[in-house]
């Protein structure tokens, strides 16, 4: 509402409401200016109240009239003055009262809306200070998040690293698998070929010994062929030595590349050691074959010299 409504206004406004026949108050005042302020209003109306008595005073003076006439108008005028007056002082009275209890009703909403802004106040720092918290909240949420989101980027670039890794660790597997079967291909090649070949040895040994028991007239011969198939022998079993060094150090290689291998991995390992273990059987099987050839070559020269002994201590027949 405006404050500081001019007080010609007011006292219009307060004739206006008297011109109706009713009484002036704050509120018919107010609603017939249509603003003003009710402390501003009721002080205006205070003086117009006051200065109504000086108007109706002035009222009195009404020339041209009879004596008699003007004294009885008088009368009338004065007594209808006091009644008014009597009027105004309890409409006052009533306006005081009134505007008593307005004011302390004013006080009372002045006194809530001050408590109703400290309370205002109050829910706003309060819901500042909620804002700050949920704010620094979520900062450090995202900074959480941030963390979070790097560690699993970290993660992922660590798994694809252990997966490479375990791809490779696989393809070399596989290739010293591959390498493994190939090399007990090889030994399993070398032993059938070395047992055919102390079969023929012996089958040739054999027969060998039987032409020699058959041919006693050519023994000198068979002792050279059985001299040159002995070096042969040996020839070859000093071939046989090589080929089984050979496999030997294949093995050992292979066992060496299953011992980097098992570095990689314990499953690895254990799977390898228990394929050279059975490598290193099957190569105890062709030393011990290698061996009993030997004995074998061994048993043959030791028959051959036996052979031969009996014509070299032949006595010779004394001339006559």
């Amino acid at each position: 509402m405006a404050v500081g409504v001019p007080e010609n206004d007011v006292f219009a406004a307060a004739d206006a409401v008297l011109a109706r026949g009713e009484r002036p108050t704050v509120e018919r005042v107010r609603l017939e200016l249509g603003r003003g302020s009710p402390a501003r209003v009721g002080a205006l109306l205070d003086q117009w109240w006051e200065q109504l008595a000086g108007r109706l005073r002035g009222e009195t003076r009404l020339p041209g009239l009879p004596a008699e006439v003007a004294q009885a108008f008088v009368a009338i005028w004065q007594q209808a003055t006091t009644l008014a007056q009597g009027v105004v002082e309890q409409s006052l009275a009533i306006q005081r009262q009134v505007l008593a209890e307005e004011r302390e009703e004013l006080v009372a909403l002045d006194a809530r809306a001050r408590l109703d802004v400290a309370q205002a106040r109050q829910q706003t720092a309060e819901a500042i200070s909620a804002r700050q918290s949920a704010e620094t909240r979520l900062t450090d949420l995202e900074l959480l998040l941030a963390q979070r989101q790097a560690q699993i980027k970290d993660l992922q670039e660590q798994r694809g690293a252990l997966q490479l890794a375990c791809d490779t660790l696989q393809q070399q597997l596989h290739g010293l698998q591959a390498e493994q079967h190939d090399t007990l291909h090889q030994v399993e090649q070398a032993r059938l070929a070395q047992e055919a070949y102390v079969r023929g040895v012996e089958e040739r040994a054999y027969r060998e010994i039987d032409r020699a028991r058959e041919e006693s007239k050519t023994r000198q011969v068979e002792r050279r062929e059985l001299q040159r198939q002995f070096d042969q022998l040996q020839q070859r079993s000093e071939q046989d030595r090589h080929v089984l060094s050979e496999t030997q150090r294949q093995a050992a290689t292979q066992q060496a590349r299953a011992e980097v291998a098992a570095e990689q991995g314990e499953q690895q390992r254990q799977a390898l050691e228990g394929r050279l273990h059975a490598m290193q059987q099957m190569l105890d099987e062709v030393r011990h074959t290698a061996v009993a050839q030997q004995a074998r070559a061994d048993t043959l020269e030791q028959q051959l010299v036996q052979q031969q002994a009996p014509k070299l201590r032949k006595p010779r027949i004394k001339e006559r």
